[in-house]
């Protein structure tokens, strides 16, 4: 059930990595995680290495993209609200941000996950309001999620009857 109520810093909808809960996109072809990040210019900025999702929602608040690094060494981790997509193509997901932008957002913290803070300071440096402002518009791209142990729908054929 959705909610224009703004959660609080105490507030019980807390974000979860989907890794963590045991649960499938909606629609298997739109689960971004693996994909290449291009930022506004065309230049790589990493991989998606998680989605976190408001599961009082249903919905991908956030990609955690993993870049730099060699053999798991070195890497660092950000948060780039799903507010940031201009496209998803096979196997890359394009943002409007530059490379350098995302290089100099808030570091990767996973005491920090969970905080309204946090997830405030992420949406300001990157130019967007928070989800749970009033007025916000959930991004083009659907990015809904099934509960734990749901698998997802295979793509519609629109050449079959109904």
């Amino acid at each position: 059930m959705a909610t224009n109520e703004a959660p609080n810093e105490n507030s019980n909808s807390t974000l979860m990595k989907l890794s963590d809960m045991g649960a499938a996109i909606k629609l298997g072809d739109e689960d971004v995680r693996k994909y290449s990040v291009k930022d506004k210019d065309g230049h790589d900025i990493g991989k998606v290495h998680d989605l976190l999702i408001d599961p009082r929602e249903n919905k991908v608040r956030f990609l955690v993209v993993e870049s730099g690094g060699f053999l798991g060494m070195g890497e660092k981790k950000s948060f780039i609200p799903v507010d940031a997509i201009t496209g998803i193509s096979p196997g890359e997901v394009h943002i409007d941000q530059t490379r350098e932008r995302v290089a100099g957002a808030p570091p990767y913290d996973p005491e920090l996950v969970t905080t309204r803070s946090y997830h405030q300071d992420s949406y300001g440096y990157y130019g967007y309001s928070p989800y749970w402002m009033g007025g916000y518009s959930y991004p083009v791209f659907p990015f809904h999620f099934l509960g734990p142990d749901k698998e997802p729908e295979p793509p519609s054929d629109s050449t079959s009857s109904p």
